[in-house]
């Protein structure tokens, strides 16, 4: 599943890269730093493959693959306002397109392009980039909140619906309408996520102790899983495994939880009368007496495996994907590394490290701390700023030329983005090199 999240924390060591995100099938990797964006692919646990580096751009922010595709999307810091889509492997610019404030999210899919300012969505067909809605003045997200099914056969799409408790509001980016409205959280939301198939969607509030998943479209509660009750944390990323069996998330805190979506049937409760099953018994006839809250925690799934990572307070993503047929999780860190975890899937508990992968080459951090050194007597981004922070810092409108190869309908004017084989309904084995996406090098 997709991830997307700003990792950087401001100057120092440890500010390799701006972002990072995993792809909607997770087999690969995006970074955005300073000079470009970088894609890494991630099926080999043993190796990790730089496949492209991008340098159109500086301090790119935003960057989004699709898929296995040649279409990648960027945003930079030095146009924050400007949305550019390229065919990397043919070094070509598809299009770019340019929004009245800063971009500080784009999801896509293999039918959608959303993307999401702070008051406003904007959702376009993937195929020619037309705008076919856009959702104005929407509840305050000036983190730039959403999630976007990869399954291009439903696209639904969550967002924050109010900016002072958890309503998700679920749209419908096929059809254009408001599907449900859920009631998740008594505060703000933090993370969201879908399942593959759209079918499930799980959410996490500022408070970061509470995770639910909820059916889609209905929206109704199936999970509900405890974090941790000491602390109050930030959640930064939530991922589902592909099967859907398994939910992830990583937070500001030392530790990455991820959680069984299991059903406890009374019939296994009595086949097993072990003394924990009696003990949970008791508690679930007195919870009835309790308040509510407390009823509330006692009725809440703890973590089935943990990993422990060795850095705390750094911003990471983390997300769930089967590597050479095994089961794994994968945890990107501000620092600069992939974390490689092995995952039981039949006894949880704590993962083993198996692998870790440096995203730069050292001559790059040390060129990198000695401009960050050279640069302290000049302006600094403030240590800990988010990047939706960062993005909103004043910038010139770009002018109406920065509308390149668009129609004044707002279409592409050349070429199709996604060909018509891509909406096929089987499975999918896609020539990227030759087949997507079957787009002519624009010139003006």
């Amino acid at each position: 599943m997709e991830t997307q999240e700003a990792v950087s924390e401001g100057p120092g060591p440890h500010r390799h890269f701006i972002c990072a995100s995993f792809n909607q099938d997770t087999t690969s990797l995006s970074v955005g730093t300073k000079t470009g964006y970088r894609l890494f692919s991630v099926t080999a646990v043993d190796k990790l493959d730089c496949i492209h580096e991008g340098v159109e751009c500086p301090d790119v922010y935003i960057v989004e693959r699709l898929f296995s595709s040649s279409l990648v999307v960027v945003v930079s810091l030095s146009m924050p306002r400007r949305m550019n889509v390229y065919h990397f492997k043919k070094g070509t610019e598809i299009c770019n397109y340019s929004y009245s404030n800063n971009i500080l999210s784009v999801k896509l899919n293999r039918q959608r392009l959303v993307v999401c300012l702070e008051e406003s969505i904007y959702i376009h067909n993937i195929r020619d980039m037309k705008l076919l809605k856009t959702l104005l003045n929407t509840p305050v997200n000036p983190t730039g909140l959403c999630a976007l099914s990869v399954n291009h056969g439903n696209s639904y799409l969550a967002y924050p619906g109010s900016a002072t408790i958890g309503e998700i509001t679920v749209y419908d980016a096929n059809n254009l309408s408001t599907v449900t409205l859920i009631q998740a959280h008594d505060s703000p939301l933090a993370a969201l996520t879908f399942n593959a198939s759209g079918t499930k969607l799980a959410s996490a509030s500022e408070k970061g102790t509470v995770i639910r998943v909820f059916s889609v479209p209905e929206g109704q509660k199936l999970f509900e899983f405890r974090r941790g009750m000491k602390r109050y944390v930030s959640i930064s990323s939530l991922s589902f495994s592909a099967d859907a069996q398994f939910l992830c998330a990583s937070s500001n805190t030392e530790t990455v939880h991820i959680f069984k979506l299991e059903q406890h049937s009374p019939s296994q409760e009595e086949e097993s009368p072990t003394w924990s099953a009696y003990v949970g018994k008791m508690f679930t006839a007195a919870s009835t007496y309790l308040p509510t809250h407390v009823s509330d925690m006692m009725h809440q799934d703890r973590a089935f495996a943990t990993v422990r990572l060795n850095m705390f307070g750094l911003k990471n993503i983390c997300a769930l994907a089967t590597i050479q047929k095994l089961p794994r999780l994968l945890v990107a860190s501000s620092e600069g590394y992939l974390y490689v975890y092995n995952v039981d899937p039949q006894d949880g508990g704590e993962c083993v490290l198996v692998q870790k992968h440096r995203l730069f080459e050292s001559g790059e951090e040390q060129e990198e701390e000695k401009e960050e050194e050279n640069q302290e007597d000049g302006p600094q981004q403030p240590a800990g700023q988010s990047y939706a922070a960062t993005v909103a810092l004043p910038s010139t409108p770009p002018s109406s030329t920065t509308l390149m190869g668009y129609s004044e309908d707002g279409g592409a004017q050349r070429g199709e983005v996604i060909p018509e084989h891509e909406f096929a309904e089987g499975p999918i084995c896609l020539d990227d090199e030759n087949e997507f996406p079957p787009v002519s090098n624009q010139s003006n």
